[in-house]
């Protein structure tokens, strides 16, 4: 009979027990482990090993899957590198942990807007451009005029005309202006 009543009440103690604990600890080893990830990540990319960084932040997101930070710098590691798809899908899961994030939104429409301009180059090189999908692409190049302000997006350079060999006769010097005399209420009597 004691043992049916002592049984529950050490669950019980333990559980208690196990609740009590403010959990400071576990927070700041997770903390400096994450920031050890960076350190390592960081290192491997300035080792010129952007695949061991993205690596290691994946497994810092996996750790942490709430945290935007591996994320972030997942998408920027990929769009350094000029993969644009993958800078892609990293930025909308950071943009997915933080809608704000404006890096993340900056990666993310660049990294499109590349992405958009080489499938056009590749199009219109492959055959021309016609019907729907040339009408689609006016009005994407004009809702991005738009929104960037400007009314031309690719400016053409001007040819440059070579220098005339015409001589112009050269002009006679100025003569300065006489000073006015000293008592002269404004000095800008000189410039009339």
């Amino acid at each position: 009979m004691f043992r049916k009543r002592l049984l529950p009440l050490l669950v019980g103690v333990a559980a208690l027990a196990g609740c009590a604990t403010d959990g400071t600890g576990t927070t700041a080893k997770r903390a400096a482990v994450s920031e050890n990830i960076y350190a390592e990540a960081d290192a491997a990319l300035a080792a010129g090993q952007s695949d061991k960084a993205v690596s290691l932040l994946k497994a810092a997101s996996v750790a942490h899957p709430v945290d935007k930070k591996p994320w972030v710098r997942m998408a920027q590691i990929r769009f350094d590198a000029t993969q644009y798809g993958d800078a892609i899908s990293s930025a909308q899961e950071a943009l997915a942990r933080d809608p704000d994030d404006t890096l993340a939104y900056s990666i993310l429409a660049v990294s499109g807007l590349r992405v958009a301009s080489k499938a056009l180059a590749d199009l219109t090189r492959k055959n021309n451009l016609q019907g729907s999908v040339r009408s689609e692409a006016q009005d994407l190049a004009k809702l991005l005029r738009t929104s960037l302000g400007e009314e031309v997006l690719v400016t053409t350079r001007p040819a440059t005309r070579p220098a005339s060999t015409r001589k112009t006769p050269s002009q006679p010097a100025v003569a300065a202006p006489s000073r006015p005399a000293a008592g002269s209420a404004s000095p800008f009597d000189v410039l009339k």
